[in-house]
């Protein structure tokens, strides 16, 4: 956390036992967090059968796309079809369009960063594209790590952008030196 318990840039895991199942083993990567609000995107929720190539195609976005076939992601349920690219900081969007939201990492949500992905311009290294992001209302961010419903973990390239979406939850747990295969979503008083 930031000097002032902000969260922009830290990963949240989701506890066994969440209650909602849009967030059953999620890895959200917080993207804003202030005392008004918070937004995170999903990085393991892929869409399953929709590729960044087809959903740029589908854009007309270029007919010559070099983006390799990553599966699009479900960043969250909150605004599904608006489209966010978190990318690497080599590439940053013009007029200052990109938010920098952790050590080397960055978010676009124009056209322009839709074209770069698709090798129109100069590309990041590495970029993932999500529908939909995860929000949150003052202190209610706050409120749900104080009942343990979220573990929060330091981002790393491998988590954001990795390819073996199923396998990133338990190896946020493990950057914590947490087995995930010891979590229950059963809870007990003392």
């Amino acid at each position: 956390m930031d000097e002032a318990g902000f969260l922009t840039g830290q990963m949240l895991i989701a506890m066994p036992g969440i209650g909602d199942p849009r967030f059953e083993r999620a890895l959200i990567l917080i993207c804003a967090h202030d005392e008004s609000h918070a937004m995170g995107l999903a990085v393991n929720r892929p869409v399953e059968g929709l590729t960044v190539p087809d959903l740029l195609r589908r854009l007309d976005v270029s007919q010559a796309i070099k983006a390799p076939a990553d599966l699009v992601l479900m960043g969250g349920p909150v605004e599904r079809e608006r489209g966010f690219v978190l990318h690497t900081d080599d590439y940053m969007a013009s007029d200052d369009n990109s938010l920098t939201i952790g050590d080397g990492v960055a978010l676009t949500a124009t056209r322009e960063a839709l074209e770069a992905m698709a090798g129109v311009r100069a590309s990041p290294r590495k970029s993932a594209l999500a529908l939909g992001y995860a929000g949150w209302g003052a202190g209610q961010l706050e409120s749900e790590i104080r009942n343990n419903v979220w573990l929060t973990v330091e981002a790393d390239e491998a988590l954001i952008f990795g390819g073996h979406h199923g396998a990133k939850w338990a190896q946020a747990l493990a950057k914590l030196g947490v087995d995930a295969g010891l979590l229950s979503a059963e809870t007990g008083r003392a």
